[in-house]
C-alpha cells in the first residue's frame, strides 16, 4: 500500500471517526483504525464493537493495500503537521511509514484481517429523512436518556416508525422527551429500535450537515449513511416501556409563561437548591407562581412569576436539572406547564405544538 494526500484530506476523516475509539481497551486492534487504500480513494474504519463508523477521502495511490494502525497516534501525527502538507504513506513490512516535509514516522500495524466489521446488517425497511429532522428529533430528547441503568433498554433512545411519522422517544424513568417528524412519501412499516446511547451522541455530532440521508433498519443494527461518512450501530435487545401511558392526559390546571423569564427565574432559585437533589418547589396560583428552594445549610431562595393559570392552587416539587433541560428544548417564546395535582407528572409543550412532548415527574420535598 502506498499513497499521497493532502495533511487536510487525511485529517478530516481521521477526526469524523475518532469518536468511538475508546483509550483503554481490552482488545489491542479496538484502538486501531482501519485503513483502506483503493481505487483511489482510502476508507478510515473505527469500532469498539457497538458503534462503527466509516469515513472516505480522495487520495493519490499507487498500489492498494489495507492495515489497521493507532487512531490516536496517526491522528495526532496529522494535527501537528502544517497546514497545506503533502502526506506519504505506505506499508513495509509490520510497519506504515508517515512522510511529510522533514517529518518521518513509522508506527507499529496490525492485520487488516483481525478488524472487526459489520458488513450486511439485513435491513428490514429503508427511511428517508433529511439531517435537520433527524438532528432535531435527537437534540429535543438525547438529554432524556438514562446512563448506566439497570434497566438496559433505558440507556438509549427509541426510534419508532409509525404511518408517516419517526419518533424518538428517551426516559430515565424520572422524565420523558419525544418529538416527531413527518416523513416524505407514503406510509411506513410500524417499528420500534433502540439506539444505544453511545450511538445517539455520537450521531448527534455528526449532524451538521444539509439534505437528506437513509436510515436503514435491521433486527440488530442501525445503519445511516451521510455524506463521505456511514454510521453502524447495533441495537439494545430489549422492549421499550409503553411510554403512551406514561404521557398525562391535558389537565384543566395549565400553567402558560414566557419561556426565557421562567427558565432565568429557574436558575436564579436553583443557586441555593439541595446539591445532591437538586429540589425545588412551585406553589401555584392564579396570582403567579412562587419559585422556592431550600439546602441542608438553611439557606433558602425564594422568586414570583407572572404566569397565565387559573386552575387549582398547587404546590409542587421538581427536580430543577429536568424541567431547565425540557425548557432548554421547547420552542417558541411561551411553554405550557399543565398538572392534575401535587403528586401528578407535569406536561410540558410549546403551546400549539403537539410535535415536542416533555413529562416530568414530581419529588418530594
Amino acid at each position: 500500500m502506498k499513497f499521497t494526500a493532502a495533511r487536510e484530506a487525511l485529517l478530516k476523516p481521521l477526526q469524523a471517526v475518532i469518536g468511538v475509539v475508546e483509550r483503554r481497551q481490552t482488545m489491542p486492534i479496538l484502538s486501531n483504525v482501519l485503513i483502506i487504500a483503493r481505487d483511489g480513494l482510502l476508507s478510515v474504519t473505527a469500532t469498539d464493537l457497538e458503534v462503527e463508523l466509516v469515513a472516505e477521502t480522495e487520495i493519490e495511490a499507487e498500489s492498494d493495500g489495507e492495515i489497521t494502525v493507532s487512531g490516536r497516534k496517526l491522528l495526532d501525527i496529522c494535527r501537528a503537521l502544517p497546514e497545506g502538507t503533502e502526506v506519504k504513506v505506505s506499508l513495509s513490512g509490520e510497519k506504515l511509514s508517515v512522510r511529510a516535509g522533514r517529518s518521518k514516522f513509522n508506527l507499529v500495524t496490525l492485520p487488516a484481517a483481525e478488524f472487526p466489521v459489520v458488513d450486511d446488517i439485513k435491513a428490514g425497511q429503508t427511511i428517508t429523512v433529511s439531517q435537520a429532522s433527524l438532528g432535531r428529533l435527537i437534540e429535543k430528547t438525547h438529554f432524556s436518556m438514562a446512563q448506566q441503568d439497570v434497566r438496559y433498554y433505558l440507556n438509549g433512545m427509541l426510534l419508532e416508525t409509525a404511518g408517516k411519522h419517526l419518533r424518538a422517544v428517551a426516559t430515565d424513568g424520572h422524565r420523558l422527551a419525544l418529538c416527531q417528524a413527518e416523513l416524505p412519501g407514503g406510509k411506513l412499516d410500524d417499528q420500534q429500535v433502540i439506539v444505544p446511547r453511545k450511538g445517539v451522541l455520537e450521531l448527534q455530532r455528526l449532524m451538521d450537515g444539509e439534505g437528506d440521508l437513509n436510515i436503514e433498519l435491521g433486527s440488530n443494527h442501525i445503519r445511516i449513511q451521510l455524506e463521505g461518512i456511514r454510521f453502524t450501530s447495533k441495537l439494545i435487545d430489549g422492549r421499550f416501556p409503553e411510554y403512551d401511558r406514561v404521557i398525562p392526559k391535558e389537565s384543566s390546571n395549565e400553567l402558560k409563561a414566557d419561556r426565557a423569564e421562567f427558565k432565568g427565574a429557574l436558575q436564579r432559585t436553583a443557586i441555593l437548591s439541595n446539591e445532591k437533589y437538586r429540589g425545588i418547589r412551585l406553589v401555584i396560583r392564579d396570582s403567579g407562581v412562587v419559585l422556592q428552594a431550600h439546602n441542608p445549610e438553611q439557606e433558602e431562595a425564594e422568586e414570583e412569576l407572572a404566569v397565565e393559570y387559573n386552575g387549582e392552587d398547587i404546590e409542587i416539587g421538581f427536580n430543577v436539572n429536568y424541567l431547565l433541560d425540557a425548557l432548554g428544548a421547547v420552542e417558541g417564546d411561551d411553554v405550557t406547564l399543565s398538572v392534575q395535582d401535587s403528586n401528578s407528572s407535569c406536561l410540558i409543550r410549546q403551546p400549539g405544538n403537539d410535535d415536542c412532548t416533555f413529562v416530568v415527574m414530581p419529588m418530594r420535598l
